[in-house]
């Protein structure tokens, strides 16, 4: 149980008494964590600080704080949004350091999230981690099942209908559990997996190929630009040996 509810106790404390294993950066109105069950290289999650006038309880979820003020969930969720942009910027430089290379970055909820407190997840979109080991746990961030809401789109419901909105923030978890349970597929070709073993191998088979082209986009760019720069220097030197005709 105690693990259900470590984000809400994390969202209480003082950032600065939680160590540099769990706590990557704080604002005056959250907190940016590792995720301790990374299901990608890269994985974080921002976590509201429980500040007045929200409490614990309008905290617990997203489907409890879309009960409350509707312009104050939204400007929670904008607040979240803004944090996570800088969340992902940093995932991209280290992607850049570590690999040469960027590839994307997604942010969003859980529909029927399993652990207390509202989390935004802030991951690499490979889904490649030892720690990502069932189909519950694939299924969940798969960007296109359904289970996985992308925060622009969780945005969006604020500028719909009222009635729209009101049916989307339900967020009934007897409409988001069925989605654990579908069949694996990939998220990049769509094929159906047996199982996680041939799953998480093609995964990185996928994002081997990604490196690969990406490397080769990279080498391209340099070699066009420094083909560009000797063909400039040729020219110069051409215009520097030319003899001058006014003499």
């Amino acid at each position: 149980m105690a693990n259900l509810t470590i984000l809400r106790t994390y969202a209480l404390k003082n950032p600065e008494t939680l160590p540099s294993s769990i706590l990557f950066s704080h604002t005056a109105k959250s907190l940016t964590i590792y995720d301790a069950y990374p299901k990608s290289m890269f994985h974080f999650l921002i976590l509201p600080r429980v500040q007045e006038p929200l409490t614990t309880t309008e905290l617990g979820s997203l489907r409890s704080l879309l009960k409350i003020n509707k312009e104050r969930a939204k400007e929670v969720i904008t607040g979240l949004h803004e944090d996570a942009k800088a969340a992902k910027k940093e995932i991209e430089e280290e992607m850049l350091r570590r690999y040469g290379f960027k590839w994307d970055v997604w942010t969003g909820f859980h529909g029927a999230p399993s652990m207390e407190h509202l989390h935004v997840h802030v991951l690499s979109a490979d889904l490649c981690s030892e720690k990502m080991k069932n189909k519950k746990h694939y299924n969940s961030f798969h960007p296109s099942l359904g289970f996985f809401l992308h925060i622009d789109e969780v945005l969006s419901w604020f500028d719909a209908e009222p009635s729209f909105y009101a049916a989307k923030a339900q967020l009934k978890p007897s409409t988001y559990e069925p989605i654990l349970k579908e069949d694996l597929s990939c998220f990049h070709c769509n094929s159906v997996m047996k199982n996680m073993p041939t799953l998480k191998a093609h995964l990185h088979e996928e994002w081997n190929k990604i490196e690969k082209k990406s490397k080769a986009a990279h080498h391209k760019k340099r070699k066009l630009e420094s083909d560009t720069i000797d063909a400039s220097d040729v020219q110069i030197g051409q215009k520097k040996s030319k003899p001058d005709s006014s003499e």
